[in-house]
């Protein structure tokens, strides 16, 4: 069954409208990158009466508003620039998340001033939401690292991939990676396979993705080491009898952090598409006081509380977080921390070609 993973809603302090800034940080990276793909390869429709841009996995704000202000912003500029006396379509945009998503409060923070109309498109990114052909634009920053579920032989005992006591893939056997993988690609396929039909002809996607280096071990990822650290405190809780073995050994994060040649390869295989750039995007990871430890925490509790919360229940949510500060403080004394200079995503461009 397909997990309804939704950040915390609200703007209370472990919301994820107050903790985002790391993905703030990455999309303010990409916005020249995003810009610049719709002025170099965006196709101007003379007759267009309505541009349709879709923001997928939109969470609560900030950031999504800012993303599709650089993209109207650019869609406009590209149209002035054809011709002084060629009309700008209207904008009309999708602001998509899972069910559970707080749409109350994203809508509550819409932009008064701004120049499209907007609407809410609930519903899972990995199915179709859109008519046929009705897109001209399709953007997503940091939300395909979600995957549609845990592979079930990872947190079945009797499996060769039962993933006992991790809740990630990063320092586990071949077997566990593989599930992760596999499930990793059946969902690009159908992701790309529903956006392939939605997307008008010569629409472009945008996409931003956390990854790890080319040819590199899963257990490179940074972003899952972060991860990771959870496993280190769940099992402190299982040590002070605040939670059960049994309980974190049936527990894995719906994640996974592809190379770029696993995300190529998913693009590449469906043939209505055509890959037209793919660029990395680095910043630096910020472990460097007590205040980027807790800043750290609070972002990943914005994220991961509520699939924690179906599983372990609220009441341990304090002690957990608590707990995950301090590994998350030893970690980033740890040697394979220190070497690493910069986190890795990667920005992806799409077109949908004209085959049939």
């Amino acid at each position: 069954m397909e997990e309804a993973i939704a950040m915390n809603g609200g703007d209370g302090p472990n919301s994820y409208t107050q903790n985002s800034k790391f993905q703030e940080q990455g999309s303010d990276r990409a916005k020249a990158l995003l810009s610049n793909s719709i002025q170099e390869f965006l196709d101007i429709q003379e007759s267009l009466q309505v541009f349709s841009v879709a923001d997928l996995g939109c969470s609560v704000g900030p950031n999504t508003f800012s993303c599709v202000q650089t993209i109207t912003k650019a869609v406009q500029l590209k149209y002035k620039a054809h011709s002084l006396k060629l009309e700008v379509p209207e904008f009309h945009v999708f602001f998509n998340d899972n069910v559970t998503n707080d749409f109350n409060t994203l809508f509550k923070a819409l932009p008064v001033h701004r120049h499209y109309m907007a609407a809410g498109v609930p519903g899972s990114f990995y199915g179709r939401l859109f008519p046929k052909a009705s897109m001209n634009f399709i953007h997503s920053s940091y939300s395909l690292h979600w995957l549609t579920k845990v592979p079930e032989e990872v947190v079945k005992e009797e499996s060769p991939a039962w993933n006992k006591g991790r809740i990630t893939y990063v320092l586990s056997s071949c077997e566990v990676v593989k599930a992760f993988t596999s499930q990793f690609l059946s969902d690009m396929e159908a992701f790309f396979s529903a956006r392939s039909l939605e997307m008008e002809r010569c629409g472009l996607m945008a996409l931003l993705i956390p990854c790890r280096p080319e040819g590199t071990l899963p257990s490179d990822s940074i972003f899952c080491q972060f991860f990771e650290c959870l496993s280190g405190a769940l099992k402190d809780l299982v040590k002070e009898g605040l939670v059960t073995e049994a309980l974190v050994d049936s527990f894995n994060l719906p994640i996974y952090i592809p190379d770029a040649s696993e995300l190529k390869k998913a693009i590449t295989s469906n043939k209505h598409l055509e890959l037209l750039k793919m660029e990395e995007v680095y910043f630096p990871p910020m472990l460097t006081s007590p205040e980027d430890v807790l800043a750290c925490s609070r972002h990943v509790r914005a994220a991961m509380e509520g699939i924690l919360c179906n599983h372990f229940g609220s009441q341990i949510m304090d002690q957990l977080f608590e707990k995950y500060s301090e590994k998350l403080e030893e970690f980033s004394k740890m040697p394979h921390f220190i070497r690493v200079k910069n986190l890795e995503n990667l920005f992806v461009l799409v077109k949908r070609n004209d085959l049939v």
